[in-house]
Order: C-alpha cells, then structure tokens, then sequence
C-alpha cells in the first residue's frame, strides 16, 4: 500500500448519493487525493467502484441494521468476491448468524476459495476468536455497536492498541475517524492502517457538524 489511508465510500438508503455511479465518482476523487484502498458496500457500488479504480477494493454487504448485518452470511461474502471486492469483510462478532454456520466455518470456506477476510470487530473477545478463524486482516469497525464496549467520541485507541499487541496480523483502525489528528493518532497507536469514512465522503454529516459549531451558544 502506497499509504495508509482506506477511505469508506457509502451513503445510506434514501439519500442523494444513493446510486452506484456516484458512489464510484467519489472513490475514484479519494483514490486521486491518495487513498491507498476503497471500502464500500453493496454489490452494484463494489462493481461500479472496481471499474473505476486501480487500489483495493474492500467489499461488504449490509443486510439489515441489527444484530448481524455486514455480510452476514456465506452467500452474502461470495457475492461480494464475484462482484469485485478484492478483500471481503465480514461481521466477526459472537453473535448468532443467520445461515447456522459459525465466524470460523464462515472463514473457512472462504479461504477455501482463496478470499481474503477482514474481520469487523466488536471487542478484544470478538478479535481472539477472528484471529483464531485465521482472519486475514482484524478491524475495530463495531467497536461501541454491539454492547460489549462503550460508544467512545472518536476511534476505540484502547481496543486498537490491545489487538495489535496481542495479535501478529494487520490491524485496522475503523469507526468514528473524522480528523486527521484522530487518524494520525491511530497510526501512532499501531494501526496498520486508518479507514475513514463519514469524514471525507459524507456530506451531510460534515455540514451538520458545521451547523452545530455555528450555531453553539446561538441565542
């Protein structure tokens, strides 16, 4: 990777940006401001994103907004590989999934087919038994989602800083990175590498973060 910078290209059901062409017009402006990798969802964005860009692309597919729902089941990952993604990744929390099948079964299949797993965590209990599957990549993405970990302000650096103590495989700081201090601190923390995502490629958020500002201490 010629950086360490993944930037997550989404928009969420119902809004303006909510078309795969859009979604692949902004991960081509990232890549072209030095992104070292693309994260997105959705198998029409993953395909329209992959034709678009050169640098990795890591695929997802939300189903749902509770329990597990970031490619929740096999099915769901081998779509994901088929449409582009060069690394797929999966909810790998301890929770139940909806095929039946275990996170390692899960892993294990796809390892058989030769997909790269990255592993969205909720906590360092969730990371032992992704490390355990033989995930590829280990991530914070659900840390403060899942029950197990308080919702901190910005990225989780306590569950960053024990996964990549305890674990010899690339570890990825995800959720809740909206400046560049908070990625620098990451990457100071250990992170193999930094995914931001709402605050580089999600308008409304960045405006309302400017409206609120603007508006504190408002009479």
């Amino acid at each position: 990777m010629k950086n360490r910078l993944v930037v997550s290209v989404q928009a969420y059901p119902g809004e303006p940006m909510r078309d795969p062409r859009t979604m692949a017009q902004i991960a081509l402006a990232a890549e072209l401001g030095g992104a070292a990798a693309i994260r997105c969802q959705g198998l029409a964005d993953i395909s329209a994103i992959k034709d678009q860009v050169s640098v990795p692309v890591i695929g997802l597919w939300k189903e749902g907004s509770e329990g597990v729902y970031i490619t929740p089941t096999l099915r769901h990952a081998r779509a994901c590989s088929m449409a582009g993604a060069d690394i797929v990744a999966i909810d790998a929390t301890r929770r139940p999934r909806p095929d039946g099948r275990t996170y390692a079964e899960t892993v294990a299949a796809l390892h058989d087919e030769g997909i790269v797993v990255m592993a969205d965590c909720g906590s360092i209990g969730d990371a032992e038994m992704a490390y355990e599957a033989g995930s590829d990549i280990l991530s914070t993405t659900l840390s403060g989602y899942t029950g197990e970990r308080e919702k901190t302000a910005g990225p989780d650096l306590e569950l960053l800083r024990q996964m990549v103590e305890q674990f010899d495989r690339p570890v990825l700081c995800e959720g809740r990175v909206h400046t560049p201090d908070q990625a620098r601190s990451a990457l100071d923390a250990g992170a193999w590498s930094v995914v931001v995502g709402t605050g580089i490629t999600h308008p409304t958020s960045i405006t309302s973060w400017f409206v609120q500002a603007l508006e504190t201490g408002k009479e």
